[in-house]
């Protein structure tokens, strides 16, 4: 007889693991979602029918260009499947084409190259005829300061989205572990932020909060500072976008870009918190697949979301690519310092401080899971030497890590979450 597989996310193609007969597996995922098949329709009836603002027509009576802000390579939104008729729908309202930019919102990410803005956009016509260029945090001279939040973030923005006349963003929304959700105003800070705004907002006193977690908005002080940017702003405009576990659009909308982001986080929120009745010593989950698991620094995702149902002392084990390796320089720095110091005298260093090092707010998410149970990673991506940075336990055979945990708990009952940290179990 066949053993029973379950496909986890990993690089593009997956990864099969056997369900073996001494395992009590409980797979933890979203409900099957609803797919939309006539995408096109939708997309018209959507761009016809905006949330809680005027019409394209009447919106573009008066305004002569338009921004839109896209997320990085290190996000799966669908743009090929709504870019060219959104951007169409405002040529025919009457902006040119030459004055519609689209920004690629990289926060402190690497910027795309030519061959991740094809995969990004993945629209030919789009990429023909408009203008596609990459956010930069660490260029002073692209951001004007438009004020302070209540928080005393300064926030600096890239000027050439304050200085459309039409600002649009569009983003992919689903938990995320920090921010409560992705998308909306997320992708306008950090994504088109100064370095100096994103390592404020991910500095120790907004990253120790307890209410900057999944899928919580109330009294977090990150979406705070996010809202509070917005009404700064002024009229922001947004398409939201819900996938499912393989990647088909499940929920679109368009509209004024809070009220519009948080019908979409009404929909996910439905899907992506899963109750669970147990809490694990074994817990097998994964970074989402690409393009999230692209390197070891977006892995941290996946091993903090399922915290919640993680037994003290239990493994979490988790599979990763990890492609392009650890990370950023800086990161690897981070990494570093972590493994000299230890967990307890990291923290106690970063708290100090104003403004975060460039990503360190990863090795600091890190040491969340470091401090609830024993981190174990599948690999195949990086090398020997970026695995000496990882602060976790590397793994060759995941059938076999699962049977010694197993054997070390003597509890056979194990958590497997396929799509990683865009599923948020919660005990």
């Amino acid at each position: 007889m066949l053993s029973k597989k379950v496909k986890l996310l990993y690089g593009k193609n997956g990864i099969d693991l056997d369900l073996k007969d001494n395992w009590k597996p409980h797979i933890i995922r979203k409900p099957t979602m609803p797919i939309i098949k006539d995408i096109k329709s939708e997309v018209t009836k959507i761009l016809e029918n905006p949330i809680n603002m005027n019409t394209i027509e009447q919106v573009a009576k008066n305004a002569k260009s338009v921004s839109i802000l896209v997320c990085d390579i290190t996000r799966p939104v669908p743009n090929k499947l709504f870019l060219e008729q959104l951007i169409m729908k405002f040529v025919s309202a009457g902006i040119s084409i030459q004055d519609i930019l689209i920004i690629i919102a990289t926060g402190l990410h690497r910027p795309a190259s030519e061959t991740e803005i094809v995969e990004i956009v993945g629209s030919s016509w789009v990429l023909k005829n408009i203008k596609i260029v990459n956010h930069y945090a660490r260029d002073d001279a692209m951001h004007e300061n438009i004020g302070t939040t209540k928080q005393g973030n300064i926030i600096k923005l890239d000027k050439r989205f304050l200085e459309a006349d039409i600002k649009i963003v569009t983003g992919l929304v689903e938990p995320h572990f920090m921010a409560g959700y992705s998308g909306g105003r997320k992708v306008i800070a950090p994504g088109i932020a100064h370095a100096d705004t994103i390592t404020t907002f991910h500095s120790a006193r907004y990253m120790e909060n307890p209410n900057s977690t999944s899928c919580n908005l109330k009294n977090n002080p990150l979406h705070q500072d996010q809202i509070e940017i917005v009404k700064m702003i002024g009229k922001i405009y947004a398409i939201n976008c819900v996938i499912d576990e393989n990647r088909n659009l499940s929920y679109i909308n368009f509209g004024e870009v809070i009220d519009s982001h948080m019908k979409a986080i009404d929909f996910i929120s439905e899907f992506a918190k899963v109750k669970c009745n147990n809490k694990y010593n074994t817990i097998v989950t994964s970074a989402a697949g690409s393009p999230l698991d692209g390197n070891f620094y977006q892995t941290v995702k996946g091993m903090v979301t399922p915290l919640e149902i993680l037994k003290e002392g239990g493994d979490l084990i988790i599979v990763s690519e990890c492609s392009e390796g650890l990370g950023s320089k800086e990161f690897i720095e981070s990494q570093k310092e972590l493994l000299r110091v230890g967990p307890n005298q990291f923290l106690k260093n970063i708290l100090k401080k104003d403004f975060a090092a460039i990503d360190e707010w990863q090795t600091e998410m890190e040491i969340k899971s470091l401090k609830r149970g024993n981190i174990y990673l599948y690999s195949q991506g990086l090398s020997k030497e970026d695995k000496k940075y990882t602060g976790v336990n590397i793994i060759n055979d995941l059938s076999k890590t699962i049977n010694d945990s197993i054997k070390r708990h003597k509890n056979n009952n194990i958590a497997i979450i396929p799509e990683g940290p865009y599923v948020i179990p919660v005990y």
